[in-house]
């Protein structure tokens, strides 16, 4: 019985120290720094990216928003990659004024793989490009998106992710969860560590990547979370990514739970992978560069499905020493009612916090902030299901709105 209460306390000591890591991390994305005063000495010459699988119901709205950013038309491009498509996604594409690439494989239809195969086509051309920016094709985006990336570029940033709004937030509570989260991590995640001068991390779409970086052997990902594993390739080069706050884009969001629970299986079945496949690179780079920032890219990639791990072996450790007369059925009670009530309060108290911060309106996401703790546990759900069945099957977001950009301006 005594080493239960000794793994017990190591349990526990793992957890708060994690947490409180992450907790000293959020913090200084309170503090407003002074952005970098640098010349923007160069307009440079970009390529918009868009993959896209039967996206007739919404690619238009995309290529329009990139149509009128401020920026000369001169030096963007708007590419759609119309990736193994049997509706009309290349034709109105085409008709709206993007570049269509057509690729159909009956193999490898992932998003990584798309980008992979577009991408290498435009280094065999040689083609003249500073940098390329990335968009889901449900996506609107800022008029002044390219311009702010541009600054970046003119700084010295090679990657950089934008901030990722959501232009569907009050449409369910489904959507409202992924609204609260994408907040979340945007300020307590992205924007803490960029102030920090630690990493944030490529967030799936609205991001920017200077072109020389992937010249020599292209784009090259595996894993179902191609944003994920593409950064950890960075951060395990020694290199930082980058943040722009002012470059944004809106991104849609599933309203329905099953469609939620299909996309997030997809996602932790990919964060499994990039586990499997860079954990023993990371820890090697931390070895030998000794930087924070290899650190910070090693604890995230240890951090969020083991430490759910950690958190179930805590509650089964408890309850084995209960079955062992350990403890009472009330301490029992008592101590999982310390975990579980956090769990469920702590999520709607930072959701207020983060809208506060962002001065947006609490009202319309009232139901949301109530529910979002279901959203949260729903993904615990996921994450258990996955450790045994890892579903990597791909299902359609079905847009329910025409969203355009003056919408959500």
């Amino acid at each position: 019985m005594e080493y239960l209460y000794i793994l017990q306390q190591a349990i526990v000591w793992i957890i708060t120290v994690f947490w409180l890591y992450q907790l000293l991390i959020s913090i200084c994305s309170l503090v407003k720094l002074k952005d970098k005063q640098l010349l923007v000495d160069k307009e440079h010459k970009f390529m918009a990216i868009i993959p896209a699988h039967n996206e007739e119901a919404v690619v238009g709205n995309l290529v329009e928003s990139l149509k009128n950013q401020n920026y000369p038309k001169e030096l963007y491009d708007i590419y759609v990659i119309a990736d193994n498509c049997t509706d009309k996604t290349a034709k109105i594409a085409e008709e709206v004024g993007a570049i269509v690439y057509e690729r159909n494989h009956t193999e490898g239809r992932t998003k990584g793989h798309a980008l992979q195969w577009f991408l290498n086509k435009k280094i065999e051309e040689n083609a003249d490009y500073d940098a390329f920016c990335v968009f889901d094709a449900d996506n609107i985006v800022d008029k002044d998106f390219i311009k702010n990336m541009n600054k970046k570029l003119c700084q010295g940033e090679e990657v950089v992710q934008g901030y990722r709004d959501i232009k569907n937030p009050t449409d369910s509570w489904i959507a409202s969860g992924y609204a609260i989260f994408y907040w979340m991590m945007n300020r307590f995640y992205h924007l803490a560590r960029y102030n920090l001068g630690l990493s944030p991390l490529i967030n799936g779409t609205g991001f920017m990547v200077k072109f020389d970086v992937i010249k020599p052997n292209g784009w090259q990902t595996c894993t179902l979370t191609e944003d994920i594993e593409f950064s950890l390739q960075r951060i395990i080069a020694g290199k930082k990514l980058g943040w722009a706050t002012d470059a944004i884009v809106y991104d849609e969001q599933p309203v329905g739970f099953k469609q939620s629970w299909s996309q997030r299986s997809r996602w932790t079945v990919g964060h499994i992978q990039c586990m499997e496949k860079y954990t023993k690179d990371l820890a090697n780079s931390v070895k030998e560069k000794k930087t924070l920032v290899t650190l910070d890219g090693f604890l995230y990639i240890v951090g969020s499905i083991p430490m759910f791990i950690v958190t179930l072996g805590l509650l089964l450790v408890n309850a084995f020493i209960y079955m062992g007369d350990g403890m009472t059925k009330l301490e029992l009670i008592q101590n999982y009612l310390r975990y579980i009530i956090p769990t469920f309060f702590l999520p709607i108290i930072t959701g207020v916090i983060i809208m506060k911060l962002d001065k947006r309106p609490i009202k319309p996401m009232i139901k949301g902030l109530l529910c979002y703790p279901l959203f949260l546990g729903s993904w615990l759900l996921i994450n258990f299901k996955c450790l045994f069945k890892r579903e990597t099957s791909w299902e359609k977001i079905e847009h329910v709105r025409d969203i355009k950009i003056n919408e959500v301006m």
